[in-house]
């Protein structure tokens, strides 16, 4: 792979105008069709599992009861100033308001309040149903409006209406704004890493054009599948963070073959070669956990799941074809200037002696250490600067020297991530018992996580459909935000009508019932449908435990009645949908960390390198789901990021965020632990290598975690719940993947091990292929000059 990367991005350099014509006739293309075929008033927000019992039952009323078979919304009327709603002014305003309800877009009925006796005990609130016959993705894109338009009338004095129900529950969520934030954040970030706004610049521009490619791609096809805006803003999302992160990687290695003297065709061309053939690997992980999601069998998370695939996918493309061609068009201009703070720091990672004695104190074989700049211990004079004690010394060069212990010193070129590296690996064991200590009670709140799809009493509190929830929960209770129907098939009864009598009176003398409605049956198809009012909120453990109540007493009913019952309604499918989550996510875990077992073992050739990071994963993934459980569930820290109020946790969330988190965690172990690997194996110094890894590659993997984390902190400004929660997960997740997984624990975990961290059997190591992912057999042929050692005045 490395070899054909090198050619790609020597061709992409070279042609540069018509790779550059190319991406921008993909672009225009995707633009194209999505006006053509798609648009984003057909994107599909509503939740389904194909075959589940609410399913079916829900496909069988489109014939049998069409009225209630779509989505619904509820019409709340306030009486203030001490009125009651049944008096006559108010009671007249309130049918007038209903009729004209009944003659907006689509409506199929409007059930009046004073016929289904919606009527809250003090007089003070009333609720109206209002039926559509088809689902919430199918409504016009202004029917909700144009309903609160036709009833704005009765909002008046001394009457206030308020427009809710499940026809707004998941509605469309934007995310133009986050966009805006996500991009300025980490052009500052790449600003002050590069120090050079033009070449802060270039991942920016290059990963705005794949995620335009992706989302106008994927608005072209909502014509023909089901997309979900969730879905469209997670591409987005994880498309905007990858395909900066992915250049960023790309670019620093471009610049610092630049600042080392190497032309520029063949710096893209090595960069490309190299960095790139890892962020083929890395991204191709994603894809493959993000594909992966489809077989849960949720149409909801599969176009999720594809639509990220797709992103992460063009973006890789984007980074080993655009890419390089855009650094053709810069040329020799993303050198670093002479003498500039960016040359410094980039002389100072390649001039920067590497370890080269090993425990034992004796110096490595020159022909082990011939790419490494002093890899002995040697100053630039040729003078030996390894005291006859064994203490370190630093040379006048301000290179590190070594010690017999095989440590280095922190010498004047040490940067800040190699600092911090040092001091973690001091005393491993006490930075591994830290580290899992603090994540272990960060993870602690995620023993007690409820799941359930999000509905209005999570939308923002200033929304209709949020205060028309709260009203009815208040004044009618909880259930009524939420009721179940039930389908009852009473072919089979001698008497169809009493049947369903007695299956609603059955139904009505469980446990958490509030009240049964009368059912409502259908003569032709010997079928009836009941609705069945919960003690508890939709999203409450109670009224999981009442559907699970009726479904198992059905062979009772059949018993006593002769009629058949499916159970079915929103909150019957949130139910059906976490429950089929709840199934799919230990073999989608089991999954991922053998698949991360299997990668890292071919990658790194090594046992303890893919068993240590799939322990470090686990341990992010239990963190964030605790920080994710303890703002959103249990209201700490909620109110700065829009979280007024406490509420389960999405069902979608914890799938998604292992199979977002395991590609983005194996980014950064990728280039870090890559480095650190390339220099064991030339001076098997196990210290030194973690050391190394630190100066060549913590910089850039801190800039891409902090950029990434700007992404999608950026969403939190969503109305969507789901959205919130997705996108503080991810980036709750890659802060502490990053910084405490793979800058802390990680560096700890091989200073303890030390060789035992490299080691693999030699049988298998015959056995298993050589991936060469940092494009190690292009090193030697293309080898980077050596920089001239820095002197402690100028290393930065």
């Amino acid at each position: 792979m490395p070899a054909f990367l090198h050619r790609l991005g020597r061709l992409a350099f070279r042609r540069r105008r018509r790779m550059l014509a190319l991406w921008l006739a993909l672009v225009a293309a995707a633009v194209v069709c999505m006006t053509a075929f798609g648009g984003s008033g057909k994107l599909d927000n509503t939740f389904s599992i194909p075959g589940s019992e609410s399913q079916r039952a829900l496909d069988r009323m489109k014939t049998d009861f069409p009225t209630f078979s779509g989505t619904s919304a509820q019409i709340v009327f306030t009486a203030t100033d001490g009125q009651k709603v049944t008096g006559p002014a108010d009671s007249a305003r309130i049918r007038a308001a209903l009729d004209a309800a009944g003659s907006a877009p689509q409506v199929a009925k409007v059930v009046s309040p004073f016929d289904a006796h919606t009527i809250s005990a003090d007089g003070t609130t009333a609720v109206a149903q209002v039926r559509y016959e088809v689902p919430q993705s199918a409504l016009e894109p202004d029917a909700l409006d144009e309903l609160k338009s036709a009833v704005a009338g009765a909002n008046q004095q001394g009457m206030r209406v308020d427009v809710g129900g499940s026809a707004f529950g998941n509605a469309p969520s934007e995310s133009h704004r986050s966009d805006i934030i996500g991009v300025g954040v980490a052009l500052v970030i790449l600003t002050l890493t590069f120090g050079s706004l033009l070449t802060a610049g270039i991942p920016v521009v290059t990963a705005l054009f794949g995620v335009a490619t992706a989302i106008f791609g994927a608005l072209s096809l909502t014509g023909t599948v089901s997309i979900s805006s969730t879905a469209q803003s997670l591409a987005l999302m994880i498309g905007l963070a990858v395909g900066i992160d992915y250049a960023l990687f790309i670019v620093s290695r471009h610049r610092f073959h630049l600042a080392h003297g190497m032309e520029p065709e063949e710096s893209a061309a090595l960069a490309v070669g190299t960095a790139g053939s890892a962020v083929v690997f890395a991204g191709l992980t994603v894809v493959i956990a993000m594909t992966g999601l489809t077989v849960v069998g949720i149409p909801y998370l599969t176009a999720m799941g594809l639509a990220a695939a797709g992103a992460v996918l063009i973006a890789v493309l984007v980074a080993t074809t655009l890419l390089p061609a855009v650094l053709g068009f810069a040329g020799t201009r993303l050198t670093p200037g002479p003498g500039s703070r960016a040359m410094r720091r980039e002389q100072a990672v390649g001039g920067a002696g590497e370890d080269a004695v090993g425990d034992t104190g004796a110096t490595s074989d020159s022909s082990n250490s011939s790419n490494s700049s002093n890899s002995s211990g040697i100053s630039a004079s040729g003078e030996n600067d390894l005291s006859g004690t064994g203490d370190n010394v630093a040379s006048d060069s301000g290179e590190i020297v070594v010690s017999r212990t095989g440590e280095h010193v922190a010498g004047a070129a040490a940067n800040a991530a190699e600092r911090w590296f040092r001091l973690v690996t001091r005393r491993p064991l006490l930075t591994l018992v830290a580290v899992v200590a603090s994540l272990g009670a960060l993870a602690w709140p995620a023993h007690d996580m409820r799941l359930a799809l999000p509905d209005n009493g999570t939308a923002p509190g200033s929304s209709s459909q949020r205060i028309a929830f709260d009203r009815v929960g208040e004044k009618l209770g909880p259930g009524f935000n939420g009721p179940l129907l039930v389908l009852a098939d009473t072919s089979h009864s001698s008497d169809p009508t009493t049947a369903a009598q007695r299956v609603a009176a059955t139904i009505g003398a469980l446990p958490g019932v509030a009240t049964v409605g009368k059912p409502v049956a259908n003569p032709a198809t010997h079928t009836a449908l009941i609705q069945v009012i919960p003690d508890s909120a939709p999203s409450d453990p109670a009224t999981k435990t009442l559907v699970k109540t009726i479904r198992d007493d059905r062979a009772a009913i059949l018993r006593d009645t002769g009629a058949t019952v499916q159970v079915t309604g929103s909150t019957a499918v949130s139910v059906d949908v976490a429950a089929k989550l709840n199934s799919a996510l230990i073999p989608f875990a089991a999954v991922v960390i053998g698949l991360s077992l299997l990668l890292l073992l071919l990658v790194f050739r090594s046992l303890v390198v893919p068993l240590k990071a799939a322990a470090g994963f686990l341990l992010s993934i239990a963190a964030t789901l605790g920080a994710v459980v303890g703002v959103f569930q249990l209201g700490h820290l909620g109110s700065p990021i829009g979280v007024d109020t406490t509420g389960p946790v999405s069902s979608f969330l914890p799938i998604i965020l292992l199979a977002v988190l395991f590609g983005l965690a194996m980014d950064y172990e990728v280039f870090l632990v890559s480095r650190m690997r390339e220099s064991y194996l030339r001076t098997r110094n196990p210290l030194g290598a973690v050391h190394s890894g630190a100066r060549h590659s913590g910089r850039v993997v801190t800039a891409a975690a902090l950029i990434m984390t700007s992404v999608f902190a950026a969403f939190l400004t969503s109305d969507s719940m789901m959205l919130k929660q997705i996108a503080f997960a991810l980036a709750a997740g890659v802060l502490l993947d990053a910084f405490v997984i793979r800058m802390t624990f990680v560096p700890a975990v091989l200073a303890l091990t030390r060789h035992a961290a490299w080691w693999l059997p030699k049988w298998l190591e015959r056995r298993l292929p050589d991936l060469d992912i940092e494009g190690d057999r292009l090193a030697p042929v293309h080898a980077v000059p050596e920089s001239v050692p820095l002197t402690p005045s100028t290393a930065d």
